[in-house]
Formats: C-alpha cells, structure tokens, sequence
C-alpha cells in the first residue's frame, strides 16, 4: 500500500518519551513549562525538552510542542523567548488553540509548522480551509467528526488531517467548555480541568449516573477505514498517563498500521491477545470506537465509575538504538582512522597515532569487541570491521575515545539539517523588541481612540439576545435597546421573519448563527442565505465554518464574533482585525483587569445571562431516554442540587448546557463602564417575557439613567469578571 500514516505518541515526560520512540511512534507531542493543555503532566523543563528534540531527531522521528491554551495578553509577551530555543533547535512544529499565538507565532517565528489543536472546535471543510488560509499546516479536527466528514475535509483542503485513535474522550466539543472554569474555577482551555463532567448528574425526575462521562476511544479495528479516509496522523492521547501505557498502545498501533499497509484491508485481522493487551493497558470506563460511525449514543457513555484501582508504573527503561556501521584502520605510524555510516552519512575521524607492538600487537577481536561498546548512546552497530597493518598496538582509552569521539561526529552531522538559523525577519528580534511593539500598538491604539471618541456615543450601546419568539415580541415592547441578537436553534419560521421586519422599524437586528455548523448544517442555511443577507443588518458567528461560508457567499453585512471565538490578547484582537470582524465579544473568562489591559472599546460585554457551560454532540435526552427530535429544554442537577438547563438543538442535533445562576454585574456599573466596552449585551434563554422585561429595565436603570441596583435575593453569579482564571 502507498497510504502512509504517522504514529503520534504522548510524551507527559522524558521515560514516556523514550517509550514512545521505542515502541515505533513517528512523532511525539509534548509540553513544555508553560501554555500546554496538560498542566498537571510531568511538562519538561528548558533543557529536558532540548535534549529531547535531538533525541527524536536522531532517531529520525519529529516532536510536536503543545502551545495549546488560550494567553492573556501579559503571558504572550514570554512567548518569544520560551520557544525561541525550540526553534533554533529544530522544534518541528507547535499545537495551537489561541488565534492570537497563531498571529504571534506568524509574525515572530517564521517558518514553525503550525497545527490547529482540536481545542479549535473545527468540524468541517470549510473551518479547514480558513485556517489553511491563515498558514495551519495541520488540522487535529474536532473527536465529533464522522469518516466522510474527515475525508471531505482532506479532499477539499489538502491539509494534514491529525485525529484522536486511543484514550480518554471529553463529553463536550474541545474547546467549547467552561464547566470546570465557571463552577471551580480552573479552566479546560488553560490547561487545567477539574472533570466536572466526570461526577454523577440526574434528569430532574430520575436516577443519578454518570451521564456525561465517556468511554475511552479505541479505534484498533477501524485503521482501515481510517487510513482510507485521508488521515494522515493517528493521535494516542495520554500525556498523564505512565511510560508503560504509552509503549504498549504505541507498538499496537504501529504494528497494526504496518500489518494494514503490508496486507490491505482484507489481510487485516486484530490478534485476540493483542486486542487483550492494549485495552488492558489502562482500564477506566471500558472502551467506545468512538463518533467515526456514530452522531451519538448512550452505548458510548459509562453510567457507573468503576472501582477504583491504582495504576502502578512497573515500565521498564526503554532503549531499540539507531543501527549504524563502521570500521577501524589501524596502520603504523599514521593516525587511526574511524568510518561510521548511518543512512546517507558517511562520518570520517582520526585518532591517536598507531605504534608498533613492544609485546603484544592488537586481536582484531578483541579490538572490535571494546569499539562495539556504545554504551548509553543512540547507536549500536550492526556491522563492524576491524583493518589492520603490521603488529599495531593502541591503548585502550585511545579506542575509547575515538569511538566517542565518531558516534558525536556522528550525531551532530545528523542534528545539524534540524538546525534553523535565524531568518532575516527576526534579526535583533528578542522579548524586549515584542515589548517595543507592544508599547508601539497600545500608543497607535490611543491615537485613534481619541480620532474616534468625537464620533463615539457618550453610552455604551445595549442589546439582547433572545431566543424564543415570546421573548422577541417582549424586546419589542422596550425602550433602550440599540441591537437584537436572535439566537433561533430552527434559523427562520414564519414568525421570526415577520418580527424581524419590526425589529428594524426600532433597531439593528443580528441572526446568531450556531455553536456548530457541520457540513449538513451548511447545507440546510443554504435556503436561508438570501433572506439573511437581505433582511438583517448583520450576523454573530460562532465557528470559523460560518465565517467561510458567508465569505464564499460573498456576505456584504457586518459580521461580529461570540464569546467563544476567544480574543484572550492583543494579537487575537488583531487576528480578528484582519479577517474583517470589527467588534468582538469579550472571552468569559478574563477578569475586569485583564479585560482593561486588553482594551475592549471594540467589545460587546455579555453583562446578564446563563452562560454556555458546554456544547456537545451527545444528547442528554437520547442518552436517558429516546430521542424525540422535539427540541426545547430539559434540566439536570449535579449532586449539591444546582439545576443546569440543557437546550436540544435538534435542528443541528446538538446540545448546550449553561450555567445553573445567571451572570449579574447590574450593581457593578461603574467598574463596568470604567471598562469602556461598545456594547453591553444582555443573553436571554429560559426567561419569559416578563422576566425579560424586568431584566431590561433593571439594567437600563443601571447603566442607562444612572440608578444605583442592588444584586438580586435570587441566585446569581459574578462569572470571571471578579475572579478571572489562574
């Protein structure tokens, strides 16, 4: 078979690492002391990871760096510096989530492959083919896609198409949850996930269960398919997880991707005892194959936490050296000659010179015995000779340090095709210069600040997002509001069409197009298209997916990002700059000072609402009971009784869970307006009318007349403003 596909292993530490290589893997992915998704694992320090990537290189494999968490904007300034050395060293490429580091990285570190993390969120060709657009080389798309999904994405864009093969699954689509972060405080997109989902959580009116727990992924049975289907890259998750693990599940799926290439499909059976062995490998939940053949299904989630048990770290030291050849010259009275051959290098060195025997002359065994010592190095020879010219003698040490001496040769001429030198557009760059820039933007930004505040109204601009037709028609009924946003799971009825007409007569009007916009969700929009673009004045996106589809369109309105398109720094701001997108919606988790330090005077602050906690493919109601395709909302509780609503987007068959109390900062007023957002959004989802009515009123009190509000009697919760995320 042609098809060749990469074995991309975890590398949580330095043994797992070895392990990896080892067992067969292609290239490893890693952390390093800062901005990776897997705070916890053992991350390599500076020198740790340096010493690894020459350890790959040697052995021919790459090593991917994780940089894979959202940066405030004080954390971006370090960027440069941590993986500079990385850079000059070799590093193949980084793992990316934050826009604003792909801007950053694009701009400072040219030429570094970048691979977009499936903390993205990217589901479909067209999310793809932006970020080709943006110069990512590689796509790890969302674990949610199906076969012909992931094969679309690879005809269409031609990028490297990275996917999930082995371990531990999250219930909600990477990247889209805020679970951890809004009820603990520690944040899935900073690396830090408590696993909420992982804790029991009943349907109001039923049993406790794990509900949202998932199994891991095994995809062993599937790398046929998943080979024919354009990946080009089997990810193994497991960076927290021991040495032992990632050797045993790494040789597995080398050996059965090699056994798929030698024989094809029909040559391809997985050994009952090999299949026993790499599940038994780490037991947790019991094992699913995952979305590749599925939208969803209770059978992949794991009601009931098994008993616990210890994983014990029994794992050997892994060694399998590079194979190399060579041969020893030993003539008199000139220097010893040393040749090692490895692949197309050839290395030549000299040594001490050779003396005549006094008593007795070297034994070309025992000589070739002593060279063959490699000890801990990367290499071990396969064939070596030993020549010979007269009765020759040499002292040991002299043999021993030329062996050293050859296997560096060696080694630095193999390092050395990694080595990057600095290219003319980071010359003189270092932190201090990116700080120069900084300083340069935020004077730049102050100008035209003061350009713009003749024009720029003396309060900020309010606006709604409404959901239900009941709360539309109670938004009409209100004074104060500059914008409504309709957030409609079914895009256009009847009824909306008609209400939008009205809303023009009073204000803006925006359609929030979906948290998920899969290949079958563009095609049913299609019909939309042309009243979108003729009847609103603009739209909200939420992936990139929409994006593109509205350029392809050539959509003239004004298009806004949500909250989950994080702009977390300067650089994500100018990211979405660049793509046209001139206001953005401020990331829930940045506190009132990183929020002033990033400057959101282009920015829409949520400042009411339940907040989305998590987007998934898998359907609580399906999982619990049938799926009735009905939509509309259902409630669950988590074991201290918080109730979370849960919204069924059947139309594109997906859910979102929000927060059990709503965001009120209607008494933080002033700190708010110190803030200078442009506009203030409250997010209606289970209110009434009514309800609404009351909520606007209170907040144009605030924030429009000037009234001092106290916080409600009713739960309610201050989100990140206050608190921010570590």
């Amino acid at each position: 078979m042609d098809r060749q596909v990469e074995i991309l292993a975890p590398a949580g530490s330095k043994e797992s690492l070895k392990a990896a290589v080892c067992a067969g893997a292609d290239a490893v992915y890693t952390g390093g002391a800062m901005f990776g998704a897997r705070a916890y694992a053992k991350n390599l320090a500076e020198e740790e990871l340096l010493d690894s990537i020459d350890y790959v290189h040697v052995h021919g494999r790459k090593l991917y760096l994780t940089v894979n968490t959202l940066l405030k904007d004080r954390e971006i300034d370090c960027l440069y510096e941590y993986l500079y050395p990385y850079y000059m060293r070799g590093l193949d490429g980084v793992i990316v989530q934050d826009i604003g580091v792909i801007e950053f990285l694009k701009r400072y570190l040219p030429g570094l492959a970048l691979h977009a993390s499936t903390q993205m969120t990217i589901t479909g060709a067209d999310g793809a083919a932006f970020l080709k657009e943006q110069g990512i080389t590689r796509v790890v798309p969302a674990r949610e896609l199906s076969l012909s999904e992931i094969r679309r994405m690879k005809e269409e864009t031609g990028l490297e198409i990275e996917c999930f093969v082995h371990g531990a699954l999250c219930y909600c689509y990477s990247g889209q949850c805020l679970l951890s972060s809004m009820i603990g405080g520690r944040s899935g997109n900073r690396g830090q996930c408590a696993q909420p989902c992982r804790l029991p959580y009943h349907v109001e009116g039923g049993k406790a269960a794990d509900l949202m727990s998932l199994k891991d992924l095994c995809t062993i049975d599937l790398l046929p398919e998943l080979m024919e289907n354009g990946i080009d890259s089997f990810k193994i998750e497991g960076r927290m997880k021991q040495p032992d693990y990632v050797y045993t599940v790494t040789r597995m799926y080398r050996k059965y991707a090699d056994l798929y290439l030698e024989k094809g499909a029909k040559g391809y059976k997985v050994a009952e005892a090999d299949r026993a062995e790499l599940l038994s490998a780490y037991r947790r939940r019991g094992y699913t194959d995952g979305y590749y053949r599925r939208h969803n299904g209770k059978e992949m989630i794991s009601f009931r936490r098994p008993d616990e048990f210890a994983e014990e770290d029994q794992s050997p030291e892994y060694k399998m050296q590079e194979k190399i050849n060579g041969y020893l010259i030993l003539s008199l009275g000139k220097r010893a000659k040393l040749v090692l051959e490895y692949q197309e290098l050839r290395i030549e060195c000299e040594g001490e010179t050779v003396q005549t025997a006094l008593r007795q002359p070297l034994d070309r065994v025992r000589t070739e015995k002593q060279m063959r010592k490699t000890g801990n190095t990367e290499f071990q020879f396969e064939r070596f000779r030993v020549e010979t010219d007269g009765d020759v003698f040499l002292p040991i040490q002299a043999l021993n340090e030329l062996r050293r001496k050859g296997i560096q040769e060696l080694t630095e001429s193999i390092l050395s095709k990694y080595r990057r030198k600095e290219p003319e557009a980071v010359k003189d760059m270092s932190a201090d210069r990116i700080c120069e820039d900084r300083g340069e933007s935020q004077v730049q930004e102050s100008r035209g600040n003061e350009k713009e505040s003749q024009d720029r109204p003396k309060k900020e601009a309010l606006s709604l997002m409404v959901q239900s037709g009941e709360q539309l028609r109670a938004a009409l009924t209100c004074a104060y509001v500059d914008i409504i946003y309709i957030d409609g799971p079914s895009g256009f009825g009847k009824d909306t069409a008609e209400l939008i007409g009205r809303i023009r007569k009073k204000c803006k009007c925006f359609l929030a197009m979906p948290y998920i916009f899969r290949s079958s969700d563009a095609g049913r929009w299609e019909k939309y298209y042309a009243y979108l673009e003729e009847s609103c004045d603009g739209v909200l996106i939420r992936n990139w997916e929409s994006f593109r589809w509205l350029k392809r369109h050539g959509y003239k309105g004004e298009i806004r990002s949500d909250a989950n398109l994080y702009v977390f720094n300067r650089y994500g701001k100018t990211f979405i700059e660049k793509q046209g997108i001139g206001i953005f919606t401020v990331p829930a988790e940045l506190n009132a000072g990183e929020l002033k330090t990033l400057g959101i005077r282009e920015g829409v602050l949520p400042v009411y609402g339940y907040q989305p906690v998590m987007v998934t493919a898998n359907c609580i109601r399906k999982t619990t009971g049938k799926c009735s395709k009905e939509g509309g909302y259902l409630y669950l509780r988590d074991r201290y009784q918080k109730r979370f609503a849960v919204q069924m987007c059947c139309c594109g068959c997906y859910n979102i869970i929000y927060n059990s109390a709503p965001l009120f900062l209607a008494d933080k007023a002033e700190e708010v307006r110190r803030l200078e957002p442009r506009e203030l959004r409250l997010d209606f989802t289970i209110e009434t009318g009514e309800e609404l009515r009351q909520v606007i009123e209170l907040y144009a009190d605030a924030f429009i007349c000037g009234k001092t509000r106290t916080a409600p009697k009713t739960e309610y919760t201050r989100g990140h403003f206050k608190r921010g995320v570590r």
